[in-house]
């Protein structure tokens, strides 16, 4: 089982680095792919960038060159579901590209043209490992639904309601749903995880320095409990 594990920041994959018996590291689309061992499994773990090309060319080549078994991605996001508050953490069960708008030509706000999905479904398998690693966090809550991904930061009211009818989104952020895309089409099992900093639909929101060390702990944690189980 090889496991490919993504995030968009070098500040949310450092400590896994740290815990990570490192063997090879190659530099490929200007990514550096971290090859090794982490709590008994076989890990590719890389820094895509932020946004949807990037984190699509990530993905591509943890399957074309290092034949992942599944893909994780773990990151910081914005809450959507008034529920949602910052240090929550979202499990995405569907994602959407919601910068996607064919709608001109009959397609449904979304819908990839010629495409046979509507949404990208994580992997059951993964989504149960995931909500049983959350359990082992009682000081967090966490939540499951659609996230929401396009290349626009949301801070808008209007736009994060939008997202909310239009999608029945409970989250948004930069690159899930292109990570999603391209596992799809590769028939590779993904699961998408994210921590909440933010969120304008309940007016809830989080100082960046004091969160980072929060989204990182929890990710990190669940990733631990995750890939023990897998």
């Amino acid at each position: 089982m090889k496991i490919g594990i993504i995030s968009a920041m070098s500040e949310e994959l450092e400590p896994l680095l740290t815990a990570m018996n490192l063997e090879e590291q190659h530099t490929k689309a200007t990514m550096t792919f971290n090859k090794g061992s982490l709590w008994g499994k076989d890990v590719i773990a890389v820094v895509s960038g932020i946004g949807k090309v990037n984190a699509a060319i990530c993905t591509q080549i943890l399957a074309s060159e290092y034949d992942v078994d599944c893909v994780i991605n773990v990151g910081v996001a914005g809450g959507i579901g008034k529920d949602i508050y910052p240090g929550d953490v979202v499990i995405g069960d569907t994602l959407v590209e919601h910068d996607m708008d064919a709608t001109q030509f009959g397609y449904k706000h979304g819908q990839i043209p010629r495409l046979d999905t509507f949404d990208f479904k994580s992997d059951a398998k993964l989504i149960e490992i995931a909500k049983k690693a959350c359990e082992n966090l009682p000081e967090i809550n966490s939540f499951v639904g659609r996230i929401a991904s396009g290349d626009e930061f949301v801070a808008n009211i209007d736009r994060i309601k939008w997202l909310s009818e239009t999608y029945d989104a409970i989250s948004c952020e930069m690159e899930g749903a292109s990570i999603a895309h391209v596992a799809y089409l590769n028939k590779i099992p993904f699961v998408v995880i994210r921590s909440i900093s933010d969120n304008a639909n309940n007016g809830a929101s989080m100082d960046y320095e004091k969160f980072i060390p929060v989204a990182i702990k929890n990710s990190t944690t669940i990733l631990e409990n995750m890939i023990k189980n897998i």
